[in-house]
């Protein structure tokens, strides 16, 4: 039967393309090569039976601050999200931390001299999310709504986050914007890097950093329900090889990186389009361990252990130094961690009754690395807080190679969509006014190889499915 639109892949972009044009009236059928939908979004038993883990996303920042996530009401689908008392903890040597609560007045005064500073950089943009965050969570060659906003969001993010730590007085407001900035998989040295740390600090004042109730499956099963709801379909077990198998659709769209659309639609793609394709080049990758442990982590800073995620890396300049290894090709001996502690809040993590927790780590590491980076994840943690690993009851390593082979979409362990250096970070896959758009015009893309990139928030889906409403399925 005829469909107006295939959607190929169920991450949280492809099912956020399929709701939009699900609520436009058109009918929609995603195919997802898993045995269960979800991408990113999915939770697992990786290391005793009752224990979830998440095997990729964890912490949820931008869902509860996603203008297409405000636009549905997923809580009437299931979908529970728990708000730790901090957003975000980064200890330092000698029991120290940095924290960003939901209140930023709370989290300025904490931070003394530097809660003035603090107000300055995140204060106007998490009071003015709404104004500003539509258009730069979106493509970026366009007429935004709010101008004057977003100019005013982004001129100061322009220069290197290194630049702007060093204006803070005190370690632990440095170390909180350069943690924040290190989730772009980008050396901080880099322009723009200093509004990806805002960006996500604001999100944590506007909207907190939550966890998923029962695990990050909960969100892609509220979307499907979602999806369902609205009419459309979603078959997994389908793996799409081959055009024939969307030909019965008035629009394709992919929810994958671009080499693999350039496999699939080879002959449907112009053969300008499908080289540069080909050579889209994937980011950095990650290594990841799924812990459970006898006890909470003994963290030296007792606010890390009210944290829902813990950025583990010492200071700015220590995770500044980390990233730039990574981009250079090398593994850092002190890796920036990446440390989210779900079952601390969200009691069905855990078999009922169980005394054990999980922990979910993972650091940056080059492109189709080979290097177990076990030991130097739990060196790290070890440094702040001691007595860790006497806690660890038994765990379960993720490389790249383990990652790509869950979800091709992973090439060599990239979970990001691409890599973000230079021009990419803004134009991706290109400098393109439609970036969603092929050169097919029945072929879109979907993934967070487009604007605005990596993270859950379903926003690259939910632009190509407009993208698809104005043009081949209007």
């Amino acid at each position: 039967m005829t469909v107006d639109a295939i959607v190929v892949g169920s991450g949280p972009n492809g099912l956020a393309a399929a709701i939009t044009l699900a609520r436009a009236g058109r009918s929609v059928r995603v195919l997802e090569a898993g045995p269960e939908p979800g991408g990113g979004t999915r939770t697992a038993e990786l290391t005793e039976p009752g224990y979830r883990h998440d095997v990729c996303s964890a912490i949820h920042p931008l869902v509860a601050a996603s203008p297409f996530f405000a636009s549905l009401d997923l809580a009437a689908r299931g979908l529970e999200l728990i708000h730790p008392p901090v957003a975000l903890a980064h200890p330092l040597d000698g029991g120290r931390a940095g924290a960003v609560r939901r209140s930023l007045s709370e989290t300025a005064a904490a931070l003394g001299p530097d809660g003035t500073r603090w107000h300055q950089l995140v204060g106007w943009p998490a009071r003015h999310w709404d104004r500003w965050a539509p258009a730069a969570l979106g493509p970026i060659l366009h007429l935004p709504r709010h101008p004057l906003a977003l100019a005013r969001f982004g001129l100061p993010g322009l220069v290197p986050a290194t630049v702007t730590a060093r204006a803070f007085t005190g370690p632990e407001g440095a170390a909180l914007l350069a943690g924040a900035a290190a989730h772009s998989f980008l050396p901080l040295s880099h322009p723009l890097t200093t509004a990806l740390g805002v960006t996500l600090a604001a999100a944590a004042h506007h909207a907190g950093w939550p966890v998923v109730a029962g695990g990050s499956q909960r969100l892609a099963e509220a979307m499907v329900a979602e999806l369902e709801g609205l009419g459309g379909e979603i078959r997994c077990g389908e793996a799409v090889r081959t055009m024939g198998q969307v030909a019965d659709a008035r629009a394709v769209l992919f929810d994958l990186s671009p080499p693999q659309v350039a496999q699939i639609a080879a002959g449907d793609l112009s053969d300008r389009e499908r080289g540069r394709y080909r050579r889209f080049r994937p980011g950095p990758a990650v290594f990841k361990v799924d812990y459970l442990i006898s006890e909470p982590v003994p963290w030296t800073a007792p606010v890390c252990t009210a944290a829902g995620t813990v950025h583990v890396g010492g200071t700015w300049r220590e995770v500044a130094h980390s990233e730039a290894e990574v981009t250079a090709g090398r593994h850092p001996q002190r890796p920036f961690v990446l440390v989210a502690q779900q079952s601390l809040f969200d009691p069905a993590r855990r078999p009922p009754g169980a005394a054990h927790h999980t922990l979910w780590a993972y650091c940056h590491v080059p492109n189709g690395s080979p290097v177990d980076m076990t030991a130097a994840i739990e060196a790290q943690i070890e440094r702040f807080a001691p007595g860790f690993r006497d806690t660890i009851v038994a765990r379960h390593t993720a490389g790249p190679a383990w990652f790509e082979l869950y979800n091709e979409n992973y090439v060599g362990g990239d979970i990001g969509g691409g890599s973000p250096a230079g021009a990419r970070l803004l134009a991706r896959p290109g400098w393109r006014l439609h970036p969603y758009r092929t050169s097919n015009p029945r072929l879109f893309l979907c993934s967070a190889s487009t604007p605005p990139g990596a993270g859950v928030h379903g926003m690259c889906g939910h632009h190509a499915a407009l993208d698809a409403l104005a043009t081949v399925l209007s």
